[in-house]
């Protein structure tokens, strides 16, 4: 049996109006925006969870030989990484020389 793919489809519970249905589903991409920044982490909360008495056991490993701290981003990289331009008291990485 053949298809015409390009005519109307419908059927008898599409009763509902575009309109009622732009209603029903708020609208996501108006430039509405709430009073709560978005992109503000410290406001958001787990749910049901009060992380206040956690400990975190981290543990902190010395610099080792071939590692360097950028003296532009203060990142520890690997030797390698280590820009030619950069002077003997200053070591930056690359990406930082870049």
């Amino acid at each position: 049996m053949a298809t015409d793919y390009d005519a109307p489809r419908k059927s008898d519970d599409e009763s509902e109006s575009i309109e009622a249905l732009k209603e029903r589903v708020p609208d996501k991409l108006s430039g509405s925006v709430g009073d709560e920044d978005s992109d503000n982490p410290s406001s958001f909360d787990l749910p049901g969870a009060d992380l206040s008495d956690v400990e975190l056991d981290v543990v902190v490993l010395p610099p080792q030989d071939d590692e360097f701290t950028c003296t532009s981003c203060f990142l520890v990289k690997h030797r390698s990484q280590l820009s030619p331009q950069s002077s003997a008291g200053a070591p930056i990485c690359t990406e930082c020389a870049g």
